[in-house]
This record gives C-alpha cells, sequence and structure tokens, in this order.
C-alpha cells in the first residue's frame, strides 16, 4: 500500500511538472514591440514637371518602410494590399485628377500594428473602348446606365488553358501548357469570376482554390487541409469572396486590375495585374499575370458562360 501511494505521488508530481512547463512554453512571447517611424513615399508614374500628377494611367508605386514590422498593408477604399517588402503598385481608375487617401499599416509581432495615412493627387485618363466592356461584363453602349454583368471561368477543355513562360514572354504557354482538363480536381475548374458594371469583381470558389507556394501561404495563410504538390498547393480550402476591379492600358497594353487578394485561375500573388493579350476569339479571353517572385509569367484562357 505505502509502495502504490508512492508511485501516486510521483505521478501526480510529474503532471504538475509537465503541466508548468506547458503553461510556461504557451505564455512566453518575449518582447512585444510595436511598429514605429512609418515613412511612406508615392510615386506617381509618369510624372514630371509638365504633367505632376502622372501621364494618366492612375498608376502609383508606395514604398513603406518602419521599424520593428513583420509585413505591411496599404488600404484605399476598402481594398487591401498585403506586402511583405512595402512595396506596392497601387491603380487609381477613376476619370479626372482626383485626390485620394492611402493607409499605411505596419504589423509587428504578436499582431500588433501601427498606421499612417497620405493623400496624393492622381491623373487618370483611359475609358475602355465599348467592344471590351461589352465583352467583358456586358455593357451596352444604347443603354449605358443598365447594369450589367458576365461570369466567366477557366477554358479547360482547350489545351494551353493555363501555363507559363517567361517574364515579358510574347508566346502563350512558352514553357508549360496543361492539356485538356489536366488539372481537373485542383480546386480551379470549378470556380467563378464574376465581372459587373459597377466595378464589382465576384469569386465563388466553391471551397476550394488553386495556387502557387509559397505566395499563397504568404498572403492567405497556413492551410492544413489541402494538398502540397512541388510547388502547387491543391484543394486550398477558401471562401467565395467579393472585390473590385478596374480596366487600364499601361504602355497601351488593356489589363484587368484586381484589387486585393483577388485572383483569376491559380493564385500567384503579385501585383495582380491581368494583361489582356488577346480577346479576338469570340466569349474568350487571354490572360497572363507576373507571381510575386517575378519568376514566370502565367497564362489563361477564360471562357464567358
Amino acid at each position: 500500500m505505502k509502495f502504490n501511494r508512492y508511485i501516486k505521488i510521483v505521478i501526480i508530481l510529474a503532471i504538475i511538472f509537465s503541466f508548468e512547463n506547458c503553461q510556461e512554453d504557451d505564455y512566453t512571447f518575449g518582447d512585444i514591440i510595436a511598429p514605429s517611424n512609418i515613412q511612406i513615399t508615392a510615386e506617381i508614374i509618369g510624372a514630371d514637371d509638365t504633367n505632376p500628377n502622372g501621364d494618366g494611367s492612375g498608376e502609383v508605386k508606395f514604398t513603406v518602410t518602419a521599424d520593428n514590422t513583420v509585413s505591411y498593408k496599404l488600404v484605399h477604399d476598402g481594398a487591401e494590399f498585403v506586402t511583405l517588402s512595402g512595396e506596392q503598385n497601387i491603380i487609381f481608375s477613376k476619370l479626372g485628377l482626383n485626390t485620394y487617401t492611402v493607409v499605411a499599416v505596419a504589423s509587428g509581432t504578436a499582431g500588433v500594428s501601427s498606421s499612417k495615412s497620405i493623400q496624393i493627387d492622381v491623373l487618370a485618363t483611359y475609358s475602355p473602348p465599348d467592344d471590351l466592356t461589352a465583352k467583358l461584363f456586358g455593357f451596352d453602349p444604347a443603354n449605358p446606365g443598365v447594369p450589367s454583368s458576365k461570369t466567366w471561368k477557366i477554358q479547360s477543355a482547350k489545351p494551353g488553358h493555363f501555363g507559363l513562360g517567361p517574364v515579358g514572354g510574347t508566346k502563350p504557354t512558352e514553357w508549360y501548357g496543361a492539356g485538356p482538363n489536366e488539372k481537373d480536381g485542383v480546386g480551379m475548374y470549378d470556380d467563378r469570376y464574376t465581372f459587373s458594371s459597377d466595378g464589382t469583381f465576384s469569386h465563388v470558389t466553391n471551397g476550394d482554390i488553386f495556387g502557387r507556394d509559397p505566395h499563397i501561404i504568404n498572403d492567405l495563410g497556413p492551410n492544413s487541409t489541402g494538398t502540397l504538390d512541388g510547388a502547387d498547393f491543391l484543394n486550398y480550402v477558401y471562401a467565395d469572396y467579393t472585390g473590385s476591379y478596374s480596366l487600364t492600358a499601361p504602355a497601351g497594353v488593356e489589363t484587368i486590375n484586381l484589387s486585393g487578394k483577388s485572383f483569376i485561375g491559380y493564385y500567384t500573388g503579385g501585383n495582380h495585374q491581368y494583361e489582356i493579350f488577346d480577346r479576338e476569339t469570340p466569349n474568350e479571353l487571354i490572360l497572363k499575370t507576373t507571381d510575386a517572385a517575378s519568376d514566370f509569367d502565367w497564362w489563361f484562357i477564360i471562357v464567358s458562360e
């Protein structure tokens, strides 16, 4: 009996000791220091002595720095742009000369953050042609005030509907192009993308998406339910969401600019700008975007439903 009582005491002491060690591990964070000394600079693309508010593209390059910072976020009109480097280009598409307020948020350890705002005057002169807006969201020039929208999906049945090539390349899927339905079941083909005349972009994910590691993790957070296959993240669980978009034509290249973390087809991070490479085929668009690491240009063929 004495021996059994001794064993019980030893076990109780061991449990208490383990619990105390766990408690210490769980609540030891070190110093939590809020980011400080936030600095923001805004370079309006094309600005010079003659054109102080830019070249009309509406594009602005922001650079944010701060002490004790892990990541940065720029916020404008409800849209959020997350950047680890503190550099982010934003396109302001409202026609004419307009004043915008952009808030820079610097995040530190344990989620603490600090913010600072900047105001800029930016000129935007591009108005997309009717044939583009008619194709993208069903705009009717005869009834310009009537709301309209179109829903798109990846053209999975067509060779080269998804692929990659060199940055700045002019040949679709030069290095790799997916065969018909090759990426079935990875979380891409059942996605639907809706462009509306009011500038709204809606993405129905049907529960999961397809993306590039590490960009998808860096931007959207850890996800233990999907499958990592090389640098591809398959079936990353992600809910439907709504953002915004604008149409611009920097250097004459028609471009779809998606807000925040919005994307089409395969999440690659980057600036979320999709160059319209070709729109001659009825009901189809060939798009390309550069990933966050500037390793590749990613190509997509989307088709309207």
